[in-house]
């Protein structure tokens, strides 16, 4: 099954802006929201908007959606 939600998008905001791992522990992102992302896995619209205010930047700059082909 393929993946239809990559989070790469938010690896290259980070670096792009200079904001580490720890700074957002220290902004409320936990370590086990931060493994779930890691692994593409499924977080809150919460935690997404949470990720956007931490970074200052859209929702597009954190996720992207693959279209499922079949």
């Amino acid at each position: 099954m393929r993946k239809i939600i990559d989070f790469s998008p938010l690896w290259e905001t980070m670096q792009r802006k200079k904001i580490t791992q720890y700074q957002l522990i220290k902004g409320g992102i936990d370590n086990k929201t931060l493994d779930k992302l890691k692994k593409n896995g499924n977080i809150t619209l919460l935690t997404l908007e949470k990720l956007c205010n931490l970074l200052d930047c859209a929702p597009n700059d954190i996720v992207k959606f693959h279209v499922k082909k079949d």
